[in-house]
């Protein structure tokens, strides 16, 4: 099969925007808890009504502060309700918003103000600001500047008064659906980051849709999720948008140190998190019981979890394992669902693939990981899992206005409702993404199984021909070998060599629980930790795991553990904790050239830095 084709649902309406889905949620519900602000050690509401009314009163100190309809504005900020208030404010005074990821450098800012021609920016701290006055002297359009921290949303809200709900009124309704909504830059995996232009009916028929089709998670008595994920990001922005469609409670937390007690206070009902975050979870759980001395009690509930979820897909599950089953959701999955809050039942992951090992673990737990595919020129999700009808190991089938197929060399190919206008100011790079009848080129690999459900098997940017001519799909290796307890990163190289090869980054929260539950010192450095024999074979265990799913030809012959992580302050991994592949072949290219020796014999080797 190479084409997969989805119906529309909910069909377009020309002229809806997106502040036209807050007004409708008002005029259903406007009571309904929308969102949610932390208050003491729990919670305070805030209705739809309450929502639009701080919107409102937003939106005219835009007004007053001369923003005028059309001008970009910049945001810097982390996840937090404010984002989200700002987002619609600036959608009712009829501005466009250009989100910047709060740890962009001020070189990455300089371009996204310039390219984008921002007339104002939004910085939330004294940090923020002082990135921001850098390249000020670089970026004269910017007369317009607000800190949170100072006040400015309150002082905005209080300047507008004099602004006339009318005016209000006739700036949200200027924009129609095929109106821009907001420019996102790309997060600049490879290349300079390309602004793509989204526009209303992006974001509203889309949430419309998908609305439609996960109506188990969003159209539901008391659903709420908690944004961990920054709302810069492409992903949660249309979860956002999705929510005040939906009427789902919204609650933020942004420092992920705090998630667990933040779950445990908010109770959600569905999270949108990427793969590691499921990993990190699952493995700080495993560690736990390990000081406990319950480690393997831990090991044999997991294995009995993920036993018990396959013997569902294969249609019958045998009198013992249920048994067990049902022994070890008492004595281990309750506890666990308790430390996500107790209620949650999906939850979304994107960004790259989560193992099929995992997916079955949490699907025994309770909670269903409906894994989905989407792009910043996606607007986010072109497919994802069905509550009803899930496969773990594949994307999904497309969401309802879409069609996806595979061209003759493997490339994932998009056509529909939430696909991005162009790239701003870029015509040629939009040209180059689209074919002659008008699907966009993902750069993605994958493929449609008889269902129509879409699998992605990698990056075609990515893929290594060895010397031999064999092609390795990177992902296949990282992604398994990256859910080790202990292990950051992966990044597979062998590009015109003999053999794969991996470098191999220690991740710094797991390593000293591992090493106390392992009898060595917690407090180890991650460059004694990299050539530690205890530390070498764990890592050439996961190795072992990654290479079993691939052929001999594509196997990791050697690796080495480099002692560093590779962060985003040092352009190794974008604002989403992906990596930049051609940054770190680049600056740990003496390492690569070290792995190739004479012996291909599997085996770890340390270089020093």
């Amino acid at each position: 099969m190479n084409l997969s084709e989805m119906p529309i649902m909910i069909p377009p309406v020309p002229e809806d925007n997106i502040t036209d889905l807050l007004e409708q949620r008002v005029e259903a519900t406007p009571e309904r808890a929308l969102f949610a602000v932390p208050q003491g050690e729990g919670w305070r509401d805030i209705t739809a009504a309450d929502f639009r009314t701080q919107v409102v009163a937003l939106a005219k100190g835009f007004v007053a502060a001369g923003v005028q309809p059309g001008d970009r504005i910049a945001f810097m900020c982390k996840t937090s309700y404010e984002w989200t208030l700002v987002d619609f404010a600036l959608h009712y005074a009829g501005a466009i918003m250009v989100p910047v990821y709060e740890t962009s450098s001020s070189i990455q800012l300089h371009w996204i103000l310039e390219d984008s021609g921002a007339r104002g920016i939004l910085t939330e701290t004294a940090e923020h600001a002082e990135r921001f006055e850098e390249i000020r002297s670089e970026v004269p359009a910017v007369e317009l500047t607000w800190r949170l921290d100072e006040g400015a949303l309150e002082q905005l809200s209080a300047s507008g008064t004099e602004t006339g709900d009318d005016e209000v009124e006739r700036r949200r309704n200027l924009a129609v659906g095929s109106d821009t909504a907001t420019l996102i830059y790309t997060s600049g995996s490879t290349g300079r980051p390309k602004g793509c232009v989204l526009t209303h009916a992006n974001f509203v028929d889309l949430s419309r849709n998908a609305g439609a089709a996960l109506t188990q998670v969003v159209h539901q008595p008391g659903s709420s999720t908690l944004l961990f994920v920054t709302l810069a990001h492409v992903f949660a922005r249309f979860i956002s948008v999705l929510s005040v469609h939906g009427g789902v409670r919204v609650g933020h937390q942004a420092d992920t140190s705090q998630l667990l007690p933040a779950l445990g206070s908010f109770k959600p009902t569905f999270l949108l998190a990427v793969p590691r975050v499921f990993e990190k979870v699952y493995n700080s759980a495993e560690q736990k019981t390990e000081a406990e001395g319950k480690g393997n009690i831990f090991r044999a509930a997991a294995k009995v979890a993920v036993e018990h979820s396959e013997a569902l897909d294969a249609g019958k599950v045998p009198f013992m394992l249920g048994l067990k089953f049902k022994l070890f959701d008492k004595l281990v999955y309750a506890k666990l669902r308790e430390r996500l809050g107790g209620r949650v039942q999906f939850a979304v992951s994107g960004s790259a693939p989560l193992s099929h090992y995992l997916g079955h673990f949490y699907r025994s737990l309770g909670v269903k990981i409906l894994e989905g595919y989407g792009l910043t020129e996606t607007t986010a999700p072109v497919s994802v899992n069905l509550p009803d009808h899930f496969k773990i190991g594949t994307v999904g089938p497309p969401l309802p206005g879409h069609t996806v197929r595979i061209s003759e060399d493997g490339e994932v190919e998009v056509k529909g409702i939430d696909v991005f206008k162009e790239y701003w100011n870029n015509p040629e790079a939009t040209q180059a993404v689209f074919t002659e009848d008008g699907f966009f080129r993902t750069g993605d690999l994958g493929s449609l199984d008889s269902e129509g459900y879409l699998t992605i098997t990698g990056r075609k940017k990515e893929i290594i021909v060895t010397a031999g001519g064999k092609n390795v799909s990177p992902a296949a290796l990282e992604d398994p070998i990256r859910a080790n307890t202990i292990i950051g990163q992966v990044v597979v190289v062998g590009d015109q060599k003999p053999f794969i090869a991996a470098l191999v980054t220690l991740d710094s929260e797991m390593l000293p629980a591992w090493l106390n539950n392992h009898g060595e010192d917690a407090n180890m450095t991650l460059e004694e930790a990299a050539t530690h024999p205890k530390v070498l074979a764990e890592v050439q265990s996961a190795i072992d795991a990654g290479n079993a799913q691939v052929s001999r030809a594509e196997s990791i012959r050697k690796f080495v553990i480099l002692p560093t992580e590779f962060i985003e302050a040092n352009g190794h991994l974008t604002p989403k904790m992906s990596i930049k592949r051609d940054n770190i072949l680049r600056d740990f290219s003496r390492e690569i050239s070290a792995l190739y020796g004479d012996n291909p014999q599997t085996e770890s080797v340390r270089t020093p830095r």
